[in-house]
């Protein structure tokens, strides 16, 4: 069950992007660990592309919100976490060619 719970919150993730960016926060790497237990309970680290981001207070609550929107999730909490901090090494190769990173 976990996997393929885990496979629709990634999905979710990937319906939420950063204000200030025109990507997913999934693929721009913001998210560092979606861990899912058997029973539903949904444990996310992330972080975002500066400590003093402008939607610092949103965007978790946000990811929080729908992550416990997906069927089967329990619980779901997020974890805003700064090491290690965020570069554009993390973002995906879709994301890259997106945004002009070559």
């Amino acid at each position: 069950m976990s996997a393929a719970l885990k496979d629709q919150i990634i999905a979710a993730l990937k319906t939420i992007y950063d204000p200030e960016i025109p990507v997913n926060i999934y693929d721009l790497g913001l998210i560092y660990e979606v861990n899912v237990n058997e029973e539903g309970a949904v444990r996310i680290a992330m972080t975002l592309t500066a400590p003093a981001c402008p939607v610092a207070a949103m965007l978790p609550r946000q990811v929080e919100q729908r992550v416990r929107e997906v069927p089967g999730v329990k619980e779901a909490r997020v974890e805003l976490v700064w090491d290690p901090p965020w570069t554009p090494d993390r973002m995906t190769q879709e994301a890259r060619m997106r945004l002009g990173f070559f």
